[in-house]
């Protein structure tokens, strides 16, 4: 059976990825994936995905220059999620930080994780 069809994608042909730094375990972002940016990812090494906003296939990196090297995928035990093991060139998030998961609930609001350690 060919990798992809063990994936269960979405109504909308898409299955959610996350990257995670091979190195430090820390969870960098999250993004959607259709069949043909996981083949991509397979077949070149780098994480490709597929934006929603824009309906198009895109490489992680490929106007920033912080792209992302596929070290390991998983399938979780639904089959319905990817975690993608990664080396992380420059910024994972689009707001320039290391990871898009930088904000923080405290005293029910949502602080920066800067505004936390200050």
């Amino acid at each position: 059976m060919n990798l992809l069809d063990q994936i269960q994608f979405n109504a909308q042909g898409l299955v959610p990825a996350i990257s995670q730094d091979a190195s430090t375990g820390e969870v960098l972002m999250m993004a959607w994936m259709n069949a043909e940016a996981v083949q991509k990812t397979l077949d070149l090494g780098y994480a490709h995905y597929y934006s929603r906003s824009r309906q198009s296939q895109w490489k992680k990196g490929e106007s920033s220059g912080h792209v992302q090297k596929v070290l390991d995928i998983r399938l979780d035990c639904d089959g319905d999620t990817l975690l993608l093991s990664i080396e992380q060139t420059g910024a994972a998030c689009h707001t320039m930080r290391r990871s898009c998961f930088y904000r923080v609930r405290q005293q029910d609001q949502w602080h920066t994780d800067q505004e936390v350690m200050a």
